[in-house]
């Protein structure tokens, strides 16, 4: 899977604040086409200097593993809240150049439209790979919500101001909510549904929990290939 459009990583942070608001115009709330029938997850560790990409692809709606591929590469961009994709990104864009397959759809550990630019790293992907994508955090980067209802499947709106930036979403009874918002090519609403259907009594999302898990370290289940 290779990304549609590409643009230079090797730059400031003013200059990557820049290129986030230029590509914040390109980005596409729209109703996901097309049958959904693989759901792709993405996650990223970086230790010490070096960042490791882990992408994995399940069948939908069984959830069964098919693929996984990492990439691991120097990290070269500082650590910066807000711009994180110019940190990961390029590590995120080799793993999935390995994938055998592609995915319906892309969950990212990671913020798309809850971003003070709307620019998370789901947003920034989907957008160069021009695809429909889905930012699942586990914490919040911005926004304000009200309580969260304490049954599985309740949720509130995360707002900047007027603008509903994503939603605050309760996967689990009993466990702490995870923030989901539009990466690129969705619908909060449809965003919403796909993630509570891909968690299988986890907090997280299946694919999103396993690539955390390749991320670390962890074998798929599934075939996995690995490019360091």
């Amino acid at each position: 899977m290779q990304p549609l459009l590409t643009h230079p990583w090797d730059v400031s942070p003013e200059e990557a604040q820049a290129l986030q608001q230029r590509l914040r115009e390109r980005v596409r709330l729209e109703p996901l086409t097309g049958p959904l029938r693989v759901v792709g997850g993405v996650d990223v560790s970086v230790r010490g200097d070096v960042a490791r990409a882990a992408v994995v692809r399940f069948s939908y709606p069984d959830l069964q593993p098919l693929e996984a591929a990492t990439a691991e590469l120097p990290v070269t961009f500082p650590y910066l809240p807000g711009l994180l994709a110019f940190r990961e990104g390029p590590a995120v864009l080799s793993a999935m150049a390995r994938l055998e397959g592609q995915a319906d759809v892309w969950l990212f550990d990671a913020h798309g439209l809850a971003h003070p630019r709307r620019m998370g790293l789901a947003t920034h992907m989907g957008i160069l790979l021009d695809c429909p994508a889905i930012g699942c955090a586990r914490s919040r980067l911005w926004g304000q919500h009200g309580e969260v209802p304490a049954d599985q499947g309740g949720w509130v709106a995360l707002e900047d101001g007027e603008e509903v930036v994503g939603a605050v979403v309760r996967t689990r009874a009993g466990v702490r909510p995870i923030y989901v918002s539009v990466g690129h090519r969705m619908t909060l609403a449809t965003a919403i549904e796909i993630v509570l259907r891909c968690c299988a009594g986890y907090r997280l999302p299946e694919p999103v929990r396993w690539a955390h898990r390749v991320a670390g370290g962890q074998v798929f289940p599934g075939r996995q290939l690995s490019f360091l």
